[in-house]
């Protein structure tokens, strides 16, 4: 909403001083963002103890690394006391660090938030990668906005798409492109509908198990002409 602070923040550790977070935490904003590791916290964490870590389970049943093991306690910084989290377990090498205001929501609930906002982050990336989000350029704003227009759905049609595939409800649109939409196929445009006959391809049953196949759909402007996908 317009004029109102926000209720919450979740932000990169780049992205602002220690010294503000102490004025975020002065404006009542909850917010939860990532510590940099320096090499005085990375001692502190290899010298805990095993029995310091316990393990919580994120609520988030496809996610690959559901029990991380972590370890909390209060840090000063700026004047101001922050709850840090050290976290192992989430698939990378090293513990993440985790500095929030929010001292009353769950670990569990700190981190599955935080790994949110990761996967915006990997979509902006994949926009970036296969959409070229970074190559808009033009003299006139009409045409970005609406090339930017065009990339929001095509994104959104590859995830539809993901969805209906079996082991792709996670795949970036690369890999979706590379195994399910940039393969070979015989089109025939006949009298009554159009058909694309895919080749024999290692994804097709992937494809055929989807369901898409032999349900023709209308297409408006081919004058209500069919189209018919099959194997």
């Amino acid at each position: 909403m317009r004029g109102a602070l926000p209720k919450h923040l979740v932000f990169d550790c780049k992205l602002t001083t220690q010294k503000n977070l102490g004025a975020i935490d002065e404006l009542g904003i909850n917010f939860i963002t990532l510590r940099a590791r320096s090499p005085k916290l990375n001692r502190e964490i290899a010298l805990l103890p095993a029995s310091a870590w316990r393990v919580v389970e994120l609520d988030v049943p496809t996610r690959k690394f559901r029990f991380p093991k972590v370890v909390e306690q209060t840090v000063s910084l700026a004047g101001h006391d922050f709850r840090q989290l050290f976290i192992k377990d989430l698939g990378h090498e090293d513990a993440t660090i985790l500095l929030s205001n929010d001292r009353k929501t769950s670990a569990k609930a700190l981190i599955t938030r935080y790994a949110q906002r990761m996967l915006i982050e990997n979509a902006l990336s994949d926009a970036v990668r296969f959409f070229h989000m970074n190559a808009l350029s033009s003299a006139v704003g009409l045409k970005v906005d609406f090339d930017m227009a065009l990339l929001v759905i095509a994104s959104g049609l590859y995830r539809l798409l993901a969805e209906k595939m079996r082991g792709y409800s996670d795949a970036q649109a690369g890999r979706i492109f590379r195994d399910l939409i940039d393969i070979p196929a015989t089109v025939t445009v006949g009298p009554t509908e159009v058909t694309v006959q895919f080749h024999r391809r290692a994804h097709l049953p992937i494809i055929i198990d989807s369901g898409l196949l032999n349900s023709p759909v209308k297409v408006p402007w081919w004058n209500g002409l069919p189209l018919r996908m099959i194997a």
